[in-house]
């Protein structure tokens, strides 16, 4: 009884949760996956209730208790990866700062890229000498390419124009890296990139990949309430990356 009331108060806070991250309007169907989550946890308590699981084979049983050990032992490894980079701070004087690109609306930048870009803002405000390139190319449901609304971003906040370089053709973290890399000296440029907390540990790991030596992250922060979506969202992306050999 214990374990069917667990599951379906699992249930209830899966839907609401859902419920919340669609009404962001993010520009990502992720919200979804908290919806499939409430109704496993509804299977979940149909199957405790007319006791399911004991009518299964030892074999599936074993192997299905393998598999929910193995997955949550890779969750938690990936998410203390992200953890350790949940505060990073640049270098001072870096040559280059790389902003990561995110959602562009019609007012303007989401506030998940208003974040990156205010830890932007103020690491150039310190830092003269740095130069910025924002990333990200324009999707379907934006206004302009991310890059564009960035620098716009900037400049209206009295950051010089010959100080940011736009790269306007990416689609994801991976290609934001990629992209960018071209106006770099990847040897010998000191280089930081800048994105949501959640965010840099990938950021920082696939710029390694792309052979720029000397990289470290900024942390921007993000909305408290949205950590849960964010983080989950992560681990897969840390996982897609790594299964298509961007880490």
């Amino acid at each position: 009884m214990i374990k069917e009331i667990f599951c379906i108060i699992c249930a209830i806070l899966c839907f609401c949760y859902c419920l919340v991250v669609y009404g962001i309007k993010s520009g990502s169907n992720f919200y979804m996956i908290w919806g499939a989550g409430g109704v496993f946890f509804i299977a979940a308590a149909v199957f405790y209730h007319f006791h399911l699981w004991a009518r299964l084979p030892s074999v599936i049983q074993k192997l299905s208790v393998i598999c929910i050990a193995a997955g949550i032992t890779i969750f938690v490894a990936v998410e203390g990866c992200v953890i350790s980079q949940y505060h990073a701070k640049a270098e001072p004087e870096l040559d280059y700062i790389i902003v990561l690109g995110a959602q562009v609306k019609a007012n303007g930048p989401s506030s998940v890229l208003k974040f990156r870009l205010d830890a932007a803002y103020d690491y150039l405000i310190e830092n003269q000498s740095t130069s910025c390139i924002v990333s990200g190319g324009q999707g379907v449901n934006e206004p302009c390419s991310e890059a564009q609304g960035m620098k716009e971003y900037l400049e209206q906040r009295g950051i010089a124009p010959e100080r940011i370089i736009m790269e306007d053709k990416s689609t994801d973290t991976s290609e934001n890296i990629a992209f960018s890399s071209v106006f770099l000296d990847k040897e010998n440029d000191r280089v930081g990139i800048v994105t949501n907390n959640f965010h840099v540990f990938r950021g920082v790991s696939i710029a390694k990949h792309y052979g720029i030596k000397n990289v470290c992250g900024l942390a921007a922060r993000s909305n408290v309430y949205l950590q849960p979506n964010n983080m989950f969202r992560e681990f897969f992306g840390i996982v897609k990356d790594f299964v298509c050999g961007n880490l």
